[in-house]
């Protein structure tokens, strides 16, 4: 969940538009993909087994030994300064190469990056167009663990697709009630699919409790790595619709029969202020603070990153982050 004066500032810029070194480290040669090879489509719901208390980052997970990157490397030189962030991790999407990184493999709350898997799991189900009623429980759902929201309604009939742009952009906790109860089908199968996909991926440091990153049922139960989390954002933006929508910068749903209008804009602000932003979700609880998974393009070379803990400093302190990161990894050269 975001602060609601930053909200309040997006839907503003929105409507605008519409009317126009501790613990660091650089590693080269190294790749974060330790996984198996991708999947072509959804794992079958699997029985979820109790998951080990998320640890602090004074207690780091011990790295599996990982593959050399294929292709050109980038020569590491220095290292981004004034990053705030507890842990963070940056490589180079092409080949998986770590460029640097902080507390890489410390568990922590990852907040709305969740609906990432959320997004993932629906988008390879696929009928991106079939209509979705949406639930009767989704507003007490919504107001309970203090989320937020598209302001979608029950009985409110949406396509899926529009739902993931709510889901992505507007960091809806009501779509991901909506897609995980749709999905699952239930909440509980869904979630099931979350952690079984996880393990597929070879995400061996997460677990999911819920579809959004809500603290349910305690801050602490839904967490991940920043190793990890590279992991699942190279998976899910190799697909175009996933690119596409976390890389859109507001979605309009016009009023028709069963449905209202609607206005979602995204809250990462990186697609508006830093050039060559690909997305891909922000994050916020008290515990997590501030989160990002991102990627960005220039000049043909794509970095993807993670910043997990960045203080409360301003509303956008894990895009300020993700910007000085970013500029250093873009800074460096290639082997020759």
């Amino acid at each position: 969940m975001r602060p609601s004066p930053r909200r309040m500032l997006i839907v503003c810029a929105g409507a605008l538009a519409a009317v126009a070194m501790a613990g660091c480290s650089g590693v080269p040669g190294s790749a974060y993909t330790a996984a198996p090879s991708r999947a072509a489509g959804p794992v079958a719901p699997a029985a979820s087994s109790a998951a080990p208390k998320a640890k602090d980052a004074s207690t780091p997970i011990v790295a599996k030994p990982s593959p050399s990157p294929s292709g050109p490397s980038l020569v590491i030189s220095g290292a981004p300064a004034r990053v705030k962030a507890r842990e963070s991790v940056l490589a180079d999407a092409s080949n998986g190469q770590v460029l640097w990184s902080k507390q890489p493999g410390a568990q922590r709350p990852m907040a709305s990056i969740t609906k990432v898997m959320t997004a993932y799991l629906v988008i390879q189900s696929g009928h991106l167009d079939r209509t979705v009623t949406v639930p009767k429980g989704v507003v007490k759902y919504v107001s309970r663990y203090g989320g937020e929201s598209g302001g979608t309604h029950a009985r409110e009939k949406l396509t899926t697709r529009d739902l993931l742009y709510d889901l992505m952009l507007q960091s809806g906790a009501d779509a991901a009630y909506t897609l995980a109860k749709t999905y699952g089908p239930g909440m509980g199968a869904f979630i099931a699919r979350m952690n079984a996909t996880a393990r597929q991926l070879g995400m061996d440091h997460t677990r999911f409790a819920s579809p959004d990153g809500l603290p349910y049922p305690t801050e602490t139960s839904t967490y991940s790595t920043p190793s990890d989390l590279l992991v699942l954002g190279e998976t899910a933006m190799k697909s175009p619709v996933f690119r596409s929508i976390v890389g859109t910068t507001q979605f309009h749903v016009t009023k028709g029969k069963g449905r209202s209008e609607h206005w979602w804009y995204n809250d990462d602000s990186l697609l508006r202020t830093y050039p060559g932003a690909d997305g891909i979700k922000t994050g916020f609880t008290d515990t997590a603070g501030h989160c990002l998974l991102f990627e960005a393009t220039r000049h043909g070379r794509t970095l993807i990153g993670v910043v997990l803990g960045s203080p409360a400093t301003g509303f956008s302190a894990s895009e300020d982050d993700a910007t000085k990161i970013l500029n250093w990894g873009f800074s460096l050269k290639k082997t020759s």
